[in-house]
C-alpha cells in the first residue's frame, strides 16, 4: 500500500513508498491479495485504514491498521472475516458508524450461490457494534445490500451534513461482454444514496439533492387498473417514477410494471401477492449475450400494499421497495426510443402514480 500527497488536483508519491507491504500482514495473509484501502480520520487527528486481505484460515477479511500521521503504519486486528461463508475474497471494504450501530461493508468474491445470495459477486453490510478501546467488531447481523442484478464496489463518504452517502458501480464481473454497440463509454455509477438503519436494517434512499433536478410532474391517483394500462405523460428513459399500489377489493395476484417498452422490448418489475416477492426482469430488453437477466427478492408487507420508487437513467433501472427497505439495480442497453410505461394486473389494483422528468 502506498500513499500519495496532495492539494485535490495534483499528487507526489513519497519517497518512502511503500507504506505498508508483506511484513506487515498478519501470519497466514497473502501478500497478493491485499488491497482496496479505506482511510479516515479519527478525532484525535490519527488515521485509520480498514484494508482487504486473504488468510490461509480467515479467506477474504477486513484488516485494520492505524497511523498517527499518515505514513507509518501498524497492523491492529481483524475486523471480521468470510471463513468459508461469505465468499473466497473481499473487496472495497468501508467502516463506518450509523445510527447508533458500526457497519462494515465489503464485496465478496465467488460466494456460493445460498438463500438470497446469487450474483457471486456482491456487496454485504455486517452490521453490530463496535469497541474502538479494544478496536473488537462484534457482528450482530448481514444484509444484502442490493437485491438487483448489477451492483458492485461501494464507497462511502460522509457529507458535512452527518449524512453517509454511498456509491457503486452499477455493473458486475458476470457480465461486462455486454455493452451497448457503437457506444464509446462502458459501465456507469448507481445514483449516490443515503445510508440509515431502522429497525436493525439498512435502508438505502436516492440522494435528496435529486429532487433539485425534478421537472415536469406528472401525477395520477387512484387509478383502477387490471389490463394493460398506460397512463397520460408516464413514460421515458431519464425519470423519477414513484408509483403506489393497494388491492382495489379482494387481494390481487400479481402487479407488473413494464419499463423501456415499445413493440419489441421492455424490462418487468412484478409483485407477486402469494409469495411477496418482487422480480425484475430484462430478458426482453435487447442483451447480446445470453446470462443471468432475472432476479427476485421477498418483500416485508404482505397486505397487497407496496410503494416503488424507480430512477430511469437511460440506461439502467434502480428500484426501491417500500421507502428502501429492498432494492434491486440492473443495467439494460434497451435502444433509447423504446420509452414506454404500462401497468397491470392480475386481479384488481388501485394505482397512483408520480412521474417527474430529470434535467441535469
Amino acid at each position: 500500500q502506498c500513499v500519495a500527497v496532495g492539494d485535490g488536483l495534483n499528487y507526489e508519491k513519497p519517497a518512502q513508498n511503500p507504506v505498508l507491504d508483506a511484513k506487515d500482514l498478519p501470519e497466514g495473509f497473502s501478500r497478493f491479495d491485499f488491497r482496496d484501502p479505506k482511510i479516515w480520520q479519527e478525532p484525535d487527528g490519527s488515521y485509520s485504514a480498514v484494508i482487504v486481505g486473504q488468510g490461509r484460515a480467515e479467506g477474504g477479511a477486513a484488516l485494520l491498521f492505524r497511523s498517527a500521521d499518515g505514513f507509518h503504519w501498524e497492523y491492529v486486528t481483524i475486523l471480521d472475516a468470510s471463513r468459508g461463508e461469505y465468499g473466497v475474497m473481499w473487496e472495497c471494504p468501508d467502516f463506518f458508524e450509523l445510527d447508533g450501530k458500526q457497519v462494515l461493508m465489503a464485496g465478496p468474491m465467488e460466494m456460493r450461490a445460498r438463500d438470497e445470495y446469487h450474483n457471486g459477486h456482491c456487496v454485504i453490510a455486517l452490521i453490530g457494534s463496535y469497541d474502538p478501546e479494544t478496536c473488537r467488531f462484534t457482528r450482530e447481523s448481514v444484509q444484502l445490500m442490493d437485491e438487483g442484478i448489477d451492483f458492485y464496489a461501494t464507497q462511502t463518504l460522509l457529507a458535512p451534513d452527518g449524512r453517509r452517502i454511498m456509491t457503486a458501480w452499477l455493473q458486475t464481473w458476470s457480465d461486462i461482454e455486454d455493452k451497448p454497440q457503437g457506444a464509446k463509454w462502458f459501465g456507469q455509477m448507481i445514483c449516490p444514496r443515503e445510508l440509515h438503519l431502522k429497525d436493525g436494517r439498512l435502508i438505502q434512499a436516492p440522494i435528496r439533492e435529486l429532487e433539485a433536478a425534478r421537472t415536469n410532474r406528472v401525477y395520477h391517483e387512484n387509478v383502477s387498473v387490471s389490463q394493460p394500462t398506460t397512463l397520460e405523460g408516464i413514460r421515458g428513459r431519464v425519470a423519477d417514477l414513484t408509483v403506489n399500489v393497494a388491492p382495489d377489493g379482494e387481494l390481487y395476484r400479481s402487479f407488473t410494471i413494464k419499463m423501456a417498452a415499445d413493440g419489441e422490448y421492455y424490462t418487468s418489475l412484478t409483485y407477486d401477492t402469494y409469495t411477496s416477492r418482487l422480480t425484475i426482469d430484462r430478458s426482453h430488453a435487447g442483451s447480446h449475450c445470453d446470462f443471468v437477466h432475472s432476479r427476485s427478492c421477498e418483500v416485508r408487507r404482505q397486505d397487497g400494499a407496496l410503494k416503488l420508487r424507480i430512477l430511469l437513467d437511460r440506461n439502467s433501472i434502480e428500484v426501491f421497495a417500500n421507502d428502501g427497505e429492498q432494492v434491486m439495480t440492473v443495467w439494460l442497453y434497451t435502444p433509447q426510443s423504446a420509452d414506454g410505461i404500462s401497468f397491470s394486473a392480475d386481479g384488481k389494483v388501485k394505482v397512483t402514480a408520480e412521474q417527474y422528468d430529470l434535467s441535469f
